[in-house]
């Protein structure tokens, strides 16, 4: 069913953790773009929250000056999570394998999502069970580019430009049924790569 709505199919449906065995500690967006998130979580995420970083690797970007209870990143490589220094703890997994994610419920204050919603094969059931893992009221934060892995993103997200992106995530998000005050935000800087955002809170 989803893969005839959302179109999820994938150039690559070989296994995901084949993929990212190798280390890529490298950034996918320029630095305006990566500031910009920055700014991003710096206006939504409560300072002395508990941050979940999703679909995490070596860097998450958030601002220097701002001090967190904890940051949780949830990623598919051990190296890249382990050289993260923003991270107080990591786990590795694969959430096209399993959209469960290993936390209690309410556990996280915020959460993030920084250039990767585009590799989701199940992206509905992933949301869904962030908003298990968040408090309520709690905001998602959802950032990406023009830039991807074009073997591993789905084909729905290829078919589209960024206002397209914006609404397939906005669909994702209301398909999830637990997320409330969704919005779109273009937060592209000039001559940089575009940076757009779709922010939606944890619903009641």
């Amino acid at each position: 069913m989803q893969h005839r709505r959302f179109g999820f199919r994938r150039e690559d449906e070989g296994p995901d953790a084949r993929f990212y065995a190798q280390p890529r500690l490298v950034t996918h967006i320029d630095e305006a773009a990566i500031a910009a998130v920055t700014q991003l979580y710096r206006e939504y995420f409560p300072a002395r929250g508990a941050v979940l970083d999703l679909m995490s690797s070596w860097v998450s970007h958030l601002p220097a000056e701002v001090a967190y209870s904890r940051v949780v990143g949830l990623g598919m490589n051990r190296t890249e999570l382990a050289a993260n220094p923003r991270l107080d703890g990591y786990v590795v997994h694969d959430l096209n394998r399993n959209p469960r994610l290993p936390f209690a419920d309410a556990a996280f204050d915020a959460a993030a999502i920084c250039v990767s919603i585009q590799y989701l094969t199940r992206p509905a059931a992933v949301l869904r069970d962030l908003g298990r893992v968040l408090a309520v009221g709690a905001p998602l934060v959802i950032t990406f580019s023009n830039r991807c892995f074009p073997t591993k993103a789905v084909r729905g997200w290829l078919q589209r430009d960024d206002l397209g992106h914006a609404a397939l995530v906005a669909r994702y998000l209301k398909a999830a049924r637990n997320w409330t005050d969704i919005e779109h935000l273009d937060r592209s800087p000039p001559a940089s790569d575009p940076l757009h955002a779709v922010i939606a809170r944890r619903a009641p």
